[in-house]
């Protein structure tokens, strides 16, 4: 069993603490379709980015922040299907009080509706997609969390299940746990474990540190 020490753990969002596939799903289709643009092209490319990104990429002729507002709102509303991921709660309980945050590409508001959907607690630092400059797989997102967590980048832990989220934390210089839930094990292997639950992760607050067995 792996065992990483870190002085604090950054969770991304959507596919590691909710499940939130078939919303993020059944959305960006209806988008595709709404647009005249492949719902499967939209797919490949949606997990993990900010939505800003997306449509400015797929969509440069729209007004990307007004399509923002638009879809991300129809996400929040959206929560059929919408539960917490199987062990989400069990660890969050078990990390000290200022260990740990959210680093999400969604909006604030969406961040927020998910985690009270959830029944999760909201961290006292969420970095969100109005946050940053620049998303994943930048490393911005993480580098900020770390920063308002006041942790070096090099001694946080990464819990993620997106390859630009991989991405994004190895980038900032941090270890990073991929979950196998919303891609492959073989598309994720830019990360430094990849596990098919949060059950599988065991945290131990030690002399001011956190254990990490998974």
């Amino acid at each position: 069993m792996p065992t990483f020490d870190c002085s604090a753990i950054l969770f991304d969002l959507d596919g590691v603490l909710v499940d939130s596939t078939p919303s993020v799903t059944r959305q960006w289709r209806w988008w595709g379709a709404e647009h005249n643009i492949d719902p499967d092209k939209v797919l490949e490319i949606a997990h993990g980015v900010r939505t800003i990104e997306v449509v400015r990429l797929l969509a440069p002729h729209l007004d990307a922040e007004a399509e923002v507002k638009k879809i991300e709102q129809r996400e929040a509303n959206d929560t059929d299907g919408v539960v917490v991921m199987p062990g989400a709660a069990e660890l969050l309980k078990s990390l000290p009080e200022g260990s740990w945050c959210v680093v999400t590409s969604g909006t604030r508001y969406l961040a927020t509706s998910r985690l009270r959907l959830a029944d999760l607690p909201i961290p006292r630092v969420l970095i969100s997609a109005e946050d940053v400059r620049k998303g994943k797989p930048d490393p911005e997102p993480y580098l900020m969390g770390a920063r308002l967590l006041g942790v070096n980048p090099a001694d946080c832990m990464v819990i993620e299940d997106a390859p630009a989220g991989i991405r994004s934390g190895r980038a900032g210089g941090m270890k990073v746990i991929a979950l196998a839930r919303t891609y492959a094990a073989s598309e994720l292997k830019e990360a430094d474990l990849v596990v098919d639950t949060l059950h599988q992760i065991r945290v131990r607050a030690q002399d001011g540190k956190l254990r990490v067995d998974a």
